[in-house]
Parts: structure tokens; C-alpha cells; sequence
């Protein structure tokens, strides 16, 4: 399945990504009407609009500001680099359970587009100045915790636990998430085996 390169795709058929893509079971089909609401909202404030992972994404300035996207249960509009946002209004939802930083907004009817236009407009042009500025959001601390699996593993494997800990930060933290996405032990150790060789190899959790 061929994932949609041209944004008037995604309006007039979905993303491209399943089988129900062109069909009426499409996930953009119950919300165009809200979705071309947005796009029209996007376009008004001067972005250009292009299909970046399958989906509507607006840009200024070279840089990414908002990205269009649709769920069985709603639509959003997700502003892309908002650890630079100040959420006055306090509309911003994270946009999944391990997410750091807020930067979506749900709806399920036009009229919730609607009302909050002002606001969205508002938020639009606050990423508009910091990409004009080259403004680059704050970084985020993030702790997370190792699984005693992992400890574990380490300890009993030396080849192993020179190679872990001789991983970027950012990729021993891919592995981290990875396990601790698991709810069982069992599944953790699976996964710790799976990655050994990766590891070894001096690659993250999703690098080949």
C-alpha cells in the first residue's frame, strides 16, 4: 500500500497507510467536513501545504508548524515543535500516554473548529514567529526507569553490558521504552534477547 505523496489525497481518499484507504470506511471520511475546516484555516494563515508521513503538514519558513490527522473516534490538528507554544487558551492535549509535551487538539464537529479558530490562528502564528526567529524548543528531561530484567541481563552479561552502556543516550533510551512498553517479565526478556545482537552492533531498538 502506497503511502499518499500529494495532500489533496489525503482529503479526498485518506493517508494510504491500510486497506481502507479510498473506500467509505476511511478514517477521514466522517471528518472531512472538520478536516477541510482546518486546511482551509492552515492555508488562510499563509502556510504552505504539503503531504509529509501521509498526512496534510503546513509549513513556514522551512520548517514544519502543523500536521492534520484523523481517528476512528475524532480529528486533531497536531502543532509540531510545541515545547515553543504558550497554551493560553489550555486546549493542548498530549498526544499519546508517553508523551512529554502537548501538542494536539482534538474535535468531533465542525463547530469545535469553529469556536476555536481564534485560538488555533493564535497558535499557528506563534510557531510562524519562532521558525521566522529560528527558535528551536526547549529540550525535554526525560527519566526512564531500567526494568530489572535489563539489570539483570547486564550484569550477567558483560559482552552485553559493555555494549549498552557504550550507546548514545538517545539509543539506550530507545531500548528502555522498548522494554518498558512490555507488561510481563517474560515478554521483557524475550525482547532483551531479540536486542542483544542489535546492541552489540551499536544500533537502537528501531535501527536495522
Amino acid at each position: 500500500m502506497a503511502m499518499i505523496t500529494d495532500p489533496d489525497d489525503y482529503f479526498l481518499q485518506g493517508c494510504g497507510r491500510c486497506a481502507r484507504f479510498a473506500t467509505a470506511d476511511c478514517s477521514t471520511r466522517p471528518w472531512i467536513d472538520g478536516l477541510n475546516a482546518l486546511r482551509r484555516l492552515c492555508r488562510d494563515m499563509g502556510l504552505a501545504e504539503t503531504a509529509k508521513w501521509a498526512h496534510p503538514c503546513y509549513m513556514h519558513a522551512g520548517r514544519n508548524i502543523a500536521l492534520l490527522g484523523a481517528f476512528r473516534s475524532d480529528f486533531l490538528i497536531s502543532f509540531l515543535n510545541a515545547g515553543l507554544l504558550v497554551d493560553s487558551a489550555g486546549v493542548l492535549m498530549a498526544p499519546g500516554p508517553n508523551s512529554q509535551t502537548p501538542s494536539v487538539i482534538r474535535f468531533t464537529t465542525v463547530a469545535q473548529v469553529e469556536a476555536l479558530e481564534p485560538t488555533i490562528r493564535a497558535y499557528l502564528r506563534q510557531l510562524m514567529d519562532h521558525a521566522e526567529a529560528g527558535t528551536k524548543p526547549p529540550m525535554v528531561a526525560r527519566e526512564i526507569g531500567m526494568p530489572d530484567e535489563l539489570v539483570e541481563a547486564l550484569d550477567a552479561d558483560p559482552v552485553l553490558a559493555e555494549a549498552f552502556h557504550a550507546l548514545t543516550p538517545g539509543r539506550q533510551r530507545s531500548y528502555l521504552f522498548a522494554l518498558n512498553q512490555a507488561k510481563h517479565a517474560a515478554t521483557r526478556i524475550a525482547r532483551i534477547e531479540k536486542f542483544r545482537d542489535r546492541i552489540i552492533a551499536g544500533k537502537g531498538a528501531q535501527e536495522r
